[in-house]
């Protein structure tokens, strides 16, 4: 029987490519399905047993495609990627860059990994523009040119950057502007100080978007971009995010820290083109709201 990748009747994944692809060795076949080489409507399948029914499309991609496919975790998501950028959103947890104590299990190097195709001495690499707190989940931009990764820097300030805080309490009013200076000296803490030339100013708009009886969802736009700004300004005001025990949390309800980056908007740096990209709240924190 010749091959076709759409599926006429039910059956077993591993007989259909038998029966569909009589001219492939069988040992060879069985490699497809081990190495996820094998796709059952644009979805890789390993599972020999996995159930076909008519309408199905079963393909099969390169080796490097999936070698590539399978150098990313399913927990980091594309949103965008040509040659001079990529658009994750990168789950709680997980490192931006190496540190002392980590440096495999990072987003710079599973996204190394991935460009590279699983090749460990490959050429190709990408470029931080731009970090989240290891506890924070969301939107994160990668150039894929050293080019791109200078525009895209020198121009990050004028990039739209809003995040989503579950926090404790809420502000008195329902939207303002967040002002401090802050201390960045300290390697594991910031801390909120007066005006000084050891200090940085930090602004960050707000919007109360839901209030419930002990916890608050905020909307936080950032003017300036400092490490811990939110954390450190909410916890300013009483309103700390829940999980973030560092900065006088009290509660832990998701076992995680309340703080998501949602929304990015920004220029592409080749072409000018207006690019907008929204993350919606997790699962675990949205139903905290």
């Amino acid at each position: 029987m010749p091959s076709h990748p759409t599926v006429l009747q039910s059956a077993k994944l591993l007989p259909h490519l038998f029966e569909t692809r009589p001219e492939v060795k069988k040992t060879k076949v069985r490699q497809w399905l081990k190495f996820g080489m094998v796709m059952v409507n644009g979805k890789s399948i390993t599972q020999f047993d996995h159930p076909l029914e008519p309408g199905d499309v079963v393909t099969i991609q390169s080796e490097r495609a999936a070698r590539t496919a399978s150098a990313l975790p399913s927990s980091i998501k594309i949103l965008f990627e040509d040659e001079h950028l990529m658009v994750i959103e990168k789950p709680e947890g997980l490192l931006s860059i190496a540190t002392e104590s980590e440096k495999k299990d990072t987003v710079y190097a599973h996204l190394t990994n991935y460009v590279r195709g699983g090749l460990e001495l490959g050429r190709e690499r990408v470029w931080i523009v731009h970090r989240l707190d290891r506890e924070t989940s969301g939107l994160m931009v990668f150039a894929r040119t050293e080019a791109a990764k200078r525009t895209l820097q020198e121009n990050w300030q004028d990039a739209e950057k809003r995040y989503l805080a579950v926090a404790e309490g809420a502000p008195e009013k329902d939207e303002g502007l967040l002002h401090s200076y802050l201390d960045e000296s300290h390697p594991g803490k910031v801390f909120s100080t007066t005006a000084s030339d050891q200090t940085r100013e930090a602004k960050t708009h707000f919007q109360v978007l839901k209030r419930r009886a002990d916890r608050s969802l905020i909307e936080l736009t950032l003017e300036t971009g400092r490490r811990h700004q939110i954390r450190v300004q909410l916890s300013d005001i009483g309103c700390p995010i829940v999980g973030d025990e560092k900065y006088a949390s009290r509660t832990n309800p998701a076992k995680r820290l309340g703080l998501h980056a949602c929304h990015l908007e920004f220029p592409h740096p080749e072409t000018g083109e207006p690019l907008s990209f929204d993350s919606p709240l997790p699962h675990a924190l949205a139903k905290l709201v």
